[in-house]
């Protein structure tokens, strides 16, 4: 496959966060129905293997912060889109819905990506499956989460108006771990420092895009 990727500009990440994606339908293609916090790299994903044939739409990436909502929110949006395209992938992993996404998307005859949450596919579900017994203590960040630390951790948590409550929250942690997908020194910079007011070591770990571009490449 030749040519550029989706021809979409993600926006903000605080647009990603509130808003999602619109994109563009173009009809008899393929429709990738993602989150939010995953959109620049789907596109960056799309570009490096010159995909023309999907279009990209995203959910708000604030859904996170309320799970119940994203099975609703996802049968919504592939009930919009459904009649537009030959397929609907749904770019979301489990994401704290106790299987009912899996369930829902099984009933509405698309395909999700496999795994619990993304710092597991990022990392590769296999070999973070391997390592989840000895890292129970360990609180994940992505490049994105690392970006919107403030509008998905620090305010949600209240930590920004009581902050005597991060040892009540992060008491049982004992390091954070910053799953990077870009190589940017300045966001290893910032992931060091949501450590160190969280009061938790720090470890990077470049992960790359993981299982996502495996799938991505699966379905297209």
């Amino acid at each position: 496959m030749t040519g550029k990727g989706p021809d979409i500009t993600a926006p903000s990440d605080g647009e990603l966060t509130e808003h999602g994606l619109a994109g563009e339908g173009r009809g008899g293609r393929y429709l990738l129905l993602a989150c939010g916090a995953l959109a620049r790299e789907i596109l960056a994903i799309c570009d490096m293997n010159g995909w023309t044939h999907f279009d990209l739409k995203c959910l708000p990436a604030k859904l996170h912060l309320y799970p119940d909502q994203i099975v609703d929110e996802v049968e919504a949006a592939v009930g919009r889109h459904q009649g537009d395209y030959d397929a609907i992938y749904v770019v979301y992993a489990d994401c704290g819905t106790g299987g009912l996404l899996a369930a829902k998307c099984n009933a509405l005859g698309v395909e999700m990506i496999e795994g619990p949450h993304c710092y597991s596919f990022f990392e590769g579900n296999q070999k973070f499956a391997a390592r989840c017994e000895t890292e129970i203590s360990a609180f994940y960040l992505t490049d994105f989460l690392v970006k919107q630390f403030d509008a998905f951790v620090w305010r949600p948590m209240g930590l920004d108006r009581h902050p005597e409550l991060r040892d009540m929250i992060f008491g049982n942690y004992t390091k954070l771990v910053y799953q990077s997908q870009t190589r940017d020194p300045a966001l290893v910079d910032k992931a060091r420092e949501c450590a160190g007011r969280l009061g938790l070591e720090f470890e990077h770990r470049h992960t790359g895009y993981g299982d996502l571009e495996t799938r991505l490449r699966d379905w297209a």
